[in-house]
C-alpha cells in the first residue's frame, strides 16, 4: 500500500502498461479521460501525424468540428444565444460509436441546409438592395430629366464646346403651356444624346466628377442627389451612404467610357426610361418586385432562425462530445498496436493511490462491453523520473500555482506551497497591516467565495479572473492584515482604544513645553502597540526601531524554517553527503552570524537599560566590527562578549571550506570505491523499454490472459522490473567542484543580502501607515475640524467619498499589489532558494475536465 497522498510531498507515481482489446480501446480511453488521473506516454514519437492509426477518424471529427463552429458563427450573426453546457449535467457521457456516426451525418445535412438557406438569404438581400437602389434612381432621375429637357439646346452646345463647365447651370424653368407641359420638348434619342444613371458611394462622388471632367474634357451634363436613407451592404452589414447620379453625353463611345469609370468606382448602374409614363410603370414594377422579395426574405429569415434555434439547443453538447472524441483519438494515436493479438498497448503514469479506481473503471468498461478478455494493467518498476503531481483543492490550488510559477517541485521533494499557505499572506500582512484595509479585502474575498458558482459561469476579463482565481489567497491576506492591524493598533490610520493605555500624562501641563508620559505601575498594555503612541512626537522613531528589528526576526525564522527543509529533502533522498556537506555547515554558518544577531536583539529588548544607567549599544555597529575588529567590543552588550564573538566567527569561517570541498571529494571517493569493487559505472545503464522483449512479453501476456480468464476477473495487475531506463552522465569531478563552489559563494553572500531583504517588511509597513495618515488628513480628517456644524456635515459627506475611493484604489489595490509582489519575492528568492530544487516535470493527465477548462465551449 502506498502512503496517503498529502500536500507535503507530491503523490507517489507508478508507470504502468495497459493491454487493451482493440474493440474497446475508444471506450477505455474515454472512461480514463473522465477519471483524469492518467498521463499517457507517446509510444510512436517518430511517426508523423498523417501516418498514425486513427488519422482518418480525427480528420472526420475535424470536419464535424468545423461544421459546428460554422453553426455557432451563424448563430452569433443572427443573435441567437446558445444553450449553456452547464444545463446538460451528466448527459454528456461518452457516446457510442454509432451515435458519433449519426452526429456526423446530421451535422453534414444541417450544414447543407443552413448554407443553402444562408445563400438564398444573401442572394435575396442583394436583390432587395438592388431594387431599393433602382427605386431611388427612378425617383430622382425624373426631376433630372425634367430639368434637362428645359434647355436641350444648351446641353447640345455644351457637348460641342471643349471649354464647357462640368455642371452647367440649367436649373432655370422653361415656359410651360396651358396643360403644364414644356413647350418645344424633344426626346434625347432625337438629339442623339444618351445617359447613364446609377448609384455611387457618397465618399467617391468627388473623385467621380473629377475623373469624368478630365476624361471627357467637359463634354457632359451631370446631376446627382443624396439618398436620405443609408443602404445596408448585404455582405458586411455596414451602413453605406450613397448618391444617385445621371450623366448625359453624346456618342456611344463616350457613354461606354462613363460606364467603365462608374463600375471602377464601385457604382451600380440601372436602366431608366426617359419617358415619364414608362418610368412610372418601371417604378410600379420595381415596388411590386421589392414587396415580393421582402416577403420571401422574411420567410427565409424565419426558416433560418428556426433551424439555428433548434441547433442552439444541442450545439454546446455536440461541441463538447466532438472535442472529447478528438482528444480520445489523439490519445489512441500514442498507443502501440499489436497486429498478432489485435491489442492496443499503452504506457502511462498515474498516482499509485489511484490505481484502484483506474482498475475499477476498466472493470466497468469490460462489463459493459461484455468481453471475456480482460484489460491488463502491468505496473513497471523503473528509475525514470516520474512527473510531479500534488493533490490540491480549491483552497490550496492558488498557493500551489504561486510555487509552480517559479518552478515545478521535483518528484517527492518537500512542497514549498505547504508553508506558503501561511507565510505568504502573513508576510503580506506585515507590510499591509491595517485592520480597516484588511477588512475591505476580506469582504471582497468573501463576496467572491459566496457567489463562487455564479462567477464560475460568468465570462470574466483577465484582471477580474485573476482576482477570482486567488480569492482564497485574498481571504487569507485580508484576515492576516486584520490581525497585524490589530497588533499595530491601526484602523484607517486611527488607533483602537479598547484597553486602557499603560502610559499616563502628568496632571499639570505647562503651555509651550513638551510633555513626557510615564508608565503606570503594575499595568502593561495586554496585546499589540499601545494606542497612546499614535499621538506621541517620537512615535515614528519608536515604531521604526520596533518594526526594523521585527523584520530581522521574521526573516531569520522564515529562512531557518526553509533551511531545515533542506535536511528533510536530503534524508528523504537518502543523501548523507548533502546533510554533512551542505545542511550542517550551512546551518552553522547562518546561525553563527545572523542567529547571534537575533539573540542579541532579543537580549537587548529584555534588558532594562534605564535601570542599568547605560545606553544600549548599536547592534549594527556590533555586527560590522565583529568582522572588522574581532575580539574588540567598544560598547559591550554582556560580559564575555568578545570571546563569544571570536568563537562564533571561527565557527562560521570553518564552515566555508567544508561546504566547498566535502561533497565533491566524498563523491569522488565513493565513485572510485565503486569502480574498485567492480560495480557497473554510472554511464553503463541497461536500457530496457516497456516493449522490448517480445518473446517474454508474449508469453507473460498470454499467461496472464489465460489465468485471469479462468478466474473471471476483468482487470489484472502484474509487476515487471524494467531496471534502469535513463542514462546517467559519467562522474565529472571538475563539474561537481564548480557547481559546489558556485553554491558555496552564493549561499554565503545570500545570507547577508537575504537577511537585509527582509527589511522591506519594515519599509512597506511604514510607507502604508504614513500614506494612510496623509490620506486621512487631506480628506475626511480636515472635515471634522470645521467649526460650523452645517459646513462640517457637508464636508464630511463630500470628503468621505474621496477618502473611500482613494483608500480602495490607492491603499488597498495599489499598495496591496506592491506588498503582494514583495511577499512573492521573499518566498521565491529568500526562502525557496534554501531548499527548493524545482526541477520537476509537471503531471499532465488526460482529463476531459482540464480540456474543457482550457478551451471552454460557452
Amino acid at each position: 500500500m502506498a502512503p496517503r497522498d498529502t500536500f507535503f510531498r507530491s503523490a507517489n507515481m507508478s508507470l504502468t502498461q495497459l493491454y487493451i482489446a482493440n474493440e474497446i480501446g475508444r471506450e477505455v480511453v474515454s472512461a480514463l479521460g473522465e477519471v483524469g488521473q492518467v498521463q499517457f506516454r507517446d509510444l510512436n514519437p517518430d511517426t508523423n501525424a498523417f501516418q498514425r492509426t486513427f488519422t482518418k477518424e480525427i480528420r472526420r471529427l475535424d470536419n464535424v468540428d468545423r461544421q459546428l463552429r460554422y453553426f455557432h458563427s451563424q448563430m452569433e450573426k443572427a443573435g441567437i444565444p446558445m444553450r449553456s453546457s452547464s444545463e446538460f449535467g451528466d448527459t454528456l457521457a461518452a457516446p457510442l460509436a454509432s451515435e458519433i456516426d449519426e452526429l456526423a451525418e446530421r451535422s453534414e445535412s444541417l450544414e447543407h441546409r443552413i448554407a443553402s438557406l444562408n445563400d438564398s438569404y444573401e442572394t435575396l438581400k442583394k436583390r432587395e438592395v438592388e431594387f431599393s437602389e433602382w427605386r431611388w434612381v427612378l425617383r430622382e432621375t425624373g426631376g433630372f430629366f425634367d430639368r434637362a429637357h428645359t434647355h436641350t439646346e444648351d446641353i447640345r452646345q455644351s457637348f460641342d464646346n471643349d471649354e464647357a463647365p462640368l455642371l452647367r447651370d440649367v436649373e432655370q424653368h422653361a415656359p410651360r403651356d396651358a396643360n403644364g407641359g414644356m413647350q418645344g420638348q424633344q426626346s434625347f434619342s432625337e438629339m442623339n444624346i444618351g445617359f447613364v444613371a446609377g448609384v455611387i458611394p457618397r465618399d467617391r462622388i468627388g473623385a467621380f466628377e473629377r475623373i469624368l471632367w478630365r476624361t471627357l474634357r467637359g463634354n457632359l451634363y451631370m446631376n446627382q442627389s443624396e439618398i436620405s436613407e443609408p443602404i445596408i451592404d448585404p455582405t458586411t452589414n455596414e451602413e453605406i451612404h450613397k448618391n444617385v447620379f445621371v450623366v448625359f453625353a453624346h456618342g456611344k463611345t463616350i457613354l461606354s467610357k462613363i460606364r467603365k469609370i462608374s463600375e471602377s468606382l464601385n457604382a451600380s448602374l440601372y436602366g431608366v426610361d426617359e419617358n415619364s409614363e414608362l418610368r412610372r410603370d418601371q417604378i410600379h414594377e420595381v415596388n411590386t418586385r421589392l414587396s415580393d422579395v421582402g416577403n420571401v426574405l422574411r420567410n427565409t429569415k424565419q426558416t433560418l432562425d428556426a433551424e439555428l434555434s433548434q441547433i442552439a439547443r444541442s450545439l454546446a453538447a455536440w461541441m463538447i462530445i466532438v472535442k472529447k472524441e478528438k482528444a480520445v483519438y489523439d490519445t489512441l494515436n500514442k498507443f502501440s498496436y499489436d497486429q498478432a493479438r489485435k491489442t492496443l498497448i499503452a504506457e502511462a503514469w498515474c498516482p499509485t493511490n489511484s490505481l484502484a479506481s483506474i482498475k475499477s473503471t476498466l472493470q466497468d468498461v469490460n462489463d459493459r462491453a461484455g468481453l471475456t478478455v480482460p484489460t491488463i494493467v502491468n505496473q513497471i518498476q523503473t528509475n525514470k523520473t516520474p512527473p510531479t503531481y500534488v493533490r490540491t483543492n480549491k483552497f490550496t490550488e492558488a498557493f500551489q500555482t504561486i510555487v509552480n510559477a517559479y518552478g515545478i517541485p521535483k518528484y517527492s521533494e518537500v512542497n514549498p506551497a505547504l508553508y506558503t499557505v501561511v507565510t505568504f499572506p502573513f508576510m503580506f500582512a506585515v507590510m499591509f497591516g491595517d485592520f480597516g484595509h484588511g477588512a475591505l479585502m476580506t469582504m471582497a474575498a468573501v463576496a467572491m467565495i459566496f457567489w463562487e458558482k455564479k462567477l464560475l459561469r460568468t465570462k470574466l476579463d483577465e484582471l477580474s479572473y485573476m482576482a477570482f482565481y486567488g480569492r482564497y489567497v485574498m481571504l487569507m491576506m485580508g484576515l492576516f492584515s486584520m490581525y497585524t492591524g490589530f497588533i499595530y493598533n491601526d484602523i484607517f490610520s486611527k488607533p483602537f482604544t479598547i484597553f486602557p493605555s499603560q502610559w499616563q500624562w502628568p496632571d499639570s501641563i505647562q503651555e509651550g513645553k513638551s510633555v513626557e508620559a510615564s508608565l503606570k505601575s503594575g499595568y502593561r498594555y495586554p496585546i499589540g502597540l499601545d494606542w497612546n503612541w499614535h499621538g506621541a512626537e517620537n512615535s515614528l522613531l519608536f515604531s521604526n526601531s520596533m518594526k526594523m528589528k521585527m523584520s530581522i526576526l521574521l526573516g531569520w525564522a522564515h529562512m531557518t524554517y526553509a533551511l531545515c527543509l533542506q535536511y528533510i529533502n536530503a534524508r528523504h533522498f537518502k543523501s548523507k553527503v548533502d546533510i554533512l556537506g551542505n545542511f550542517i555547515p550551512s546551518m552553522l554558518f547562518f546561525h553563527s552570524i545572523f542567529g547571534y544577531l537575533v539573540i542579541t536583539i532579543l537580549y537587548k529588548w529584555f534588558v532594562d537599560w534605564q535601570a542599568k544607567g547605560t545606553d544600549p549599544p548599536n547592534l549594527l555597529n556590533m555586527l560590522i566590527f565583529m568582522f572588522l575588529s574581532p575580539g574588540k567590543v567598544e560598547q559591550p552588550l554582556y560580559s564575555g562578549q568578545s570571546t563569544v564573538q571570536v568563537l562564533l566567527l571561527l565557527i562560521a569561517v570553518v564552515q566555508v571550506p567544508i561546504m566547498l570541498f566535502f561533497k565533491p571529494f566524498y563523491l569522488r571517493w565513493e565513485h572510485n570505491r565503486a569502480r574498485a569493487l567492480g560495480y557497473r559505472g554510472l554511464a553503463e545503464p541497461s536500457r530496457v523499454t516497456a516493449l522490448e522483449d517480445d518473446a517474454d512479453m508474449d508469453g507473460g501476456f498470454a499467461g496472464a490472459r489465460d489465468s485471469l480468464a479462468s478466474d473471471g476477473e476483468g482487470v489484472a495487475m502484474i509487476a515487471q522490473d524494467l531496471g534502469e531506463s535513463e542514462e546517467h552522465e559519467e562522474f565529472d569531478f571538475g563539474e561537481v567542484m564548480i557547481h559546489q563552489v558556485i553554491h558555496t559563494i552564493e549561499f554565503c553572500l545570500n545570507c547577508i543580502s537575504h537577511t537585509a531583504s527582509y527589511l522591506r517588511l519594515w519599509a512597506l509597513s511604514l510607507a502604508h501607515q504614513q500614506l494612510s495618515i496623509v490620506l486621512w488628513k487631506m480628506t475626511i480628517g480636515g472635515a471634522f475640524e470645521q467649526e460650523s456644524p452645517t459646513t462640517r456635515v457637508i464636508m464630511i459627506v463630500v470628503t468621505f467619498y474621496a477618502w473611500f475611493v482613494l483608500s480602495v484604489g490607492v491603499l488597498v489595490v495599489m499598495e496591496g499589489t506592491s506588498a503582494l509582489l514583495h511577499s512573492l519575492r521573499l518566498h521565491w528568492v529568500e526562502a525557496m532558494s534554501k531548499h527548493f530544487i524545482g526541477e520537476g516535470i509537471p503531471f499532465l493527465p488526460f482529463s476531459f475536465k482540464t480540456l474543457l477548462e482550457e478551451d471552454p465551449v460557452d
